[in-house]
């Protein structure tokens, strides 16, 4: 392909969920794709990801006497029967009306498609600095809602994990496979009871649930030496709760109150958000 390879980023989706790629695709990105079966699958999926007129290079039987390359636009790819295990060369072409997203967090709410239970950006922007999301770590996301902190913690890197414990049913599924998470692992239940039995996280953060008997110490007696919860109140009793750990375990309490500009009439003015607060702290 002649691309530099430092430029290069490469997925296999052989044993994996294609929907991974979704994570990465961004105008001018070059990608190398693993993959088993018909490229029409992949072609489908950047044409829905809204990067359809993406240029598609397939190579097939790498090294051997019936190598060759076939060449495309996503958009336009045609279904054809006998495709072998190829490598797929993507280099990235957004449409006219296409969304692009960075992996940095604090995603536009719009991105999201939620119930009202949603972790707003600039608050789940903050809640991510402070669970620092770091290479093969662990996040539970606990009172997960439409899953967005857990959701943003793997597309800040994808060597990491993510659990959400939710126990409301009829909550919002489809925004990790549509952000290119689908990796996100779904837990039905509340905790603290559902947390039982689950893998040691790096980092938690309770969004929900907040005053339930016992859920602080269910947390942090899970917590590996250094893990990170952050947690988010917006009602007396949850900041009271989020008081107690401070002085039972330290840490930061931070307080955040957003005013968004509105129309007023014939000119605008400040619609204030409700306040927040944040306890963060760092197990020693």
């Amino acid at each position: 392909m002649g691309w530099p390879v430092e430029q290069v980023t490469v997925h296999s989706t052989v044993a994996r969920d294609l929907d991974r790629i979704r994570r990465d695709l961004a105008p001018g990105r070059l990608l190398l794709v693993h993959r088993r079966g018909h490229p029409a699958e992949l072609a489908r999926t950047l044409t829905a990801a809204g990067y359809g007129p993406s240029e598609v290079t397939v190579l097939t039987s790498l090294g051997g006497t019936s190598e060759r390359r076939t060449g495309g636009i996503a958009q336009k790819w045609s279904a054809q029967p006998g495709w072998p295990l190829n490598v797929v060369a993507v280099r990235v072409v957004a449409a006219p009306d296409s969304r692009v997203l960075s992996p940095m967090p604090g995603l536009p709410d719009d991105a999201y498609d939620h119930d009202g239970a949603l972790t707003k950006r600039e608050t789940r922007a903050m809640a991510l600095s402070r669970l620092a999301p770091i290479r093969g770590e662990r996040l539970w996301d606990v009172g997960a809602g439409c899953r967005s902190v857990g959701i943003e913690w793997l597309r800040a890197d994808p060597i990491t994990s993510a659990i959400a414990i939710e126990g409301r049913p009829g909550r919002v599924d489809r925004n990790a496979r549509t952000l290119g998470v689908p990796q996100l692992r779904i837990v039905r239940g509340a905790a603290p009871d559902a947390l039982a039995g689950l893998p040691a996280p790096d980092a938690v953060f309770v969004g929900g649930g907040l005053t339930a008997p016992d859920l602080f110490a269910a947390v942090w007696g899970a917590l590996r030496p250094g893990g990170r919860p952050v947690a988010h109140a917006v009602t007396p009793e949850g900041e009271q709760e989020l008081v107690d750990q401070a002085a039972r375990h330290g840490g930061d309490l931070t307080r955040l109150a957003v005013d968004r500009a509105a129309p007023l009439g014939a000119f605008t003015g400040w619609q204030p958000a409700r306040p927040l607060v944040q306890w963060a702290v760092t197990r020693p």
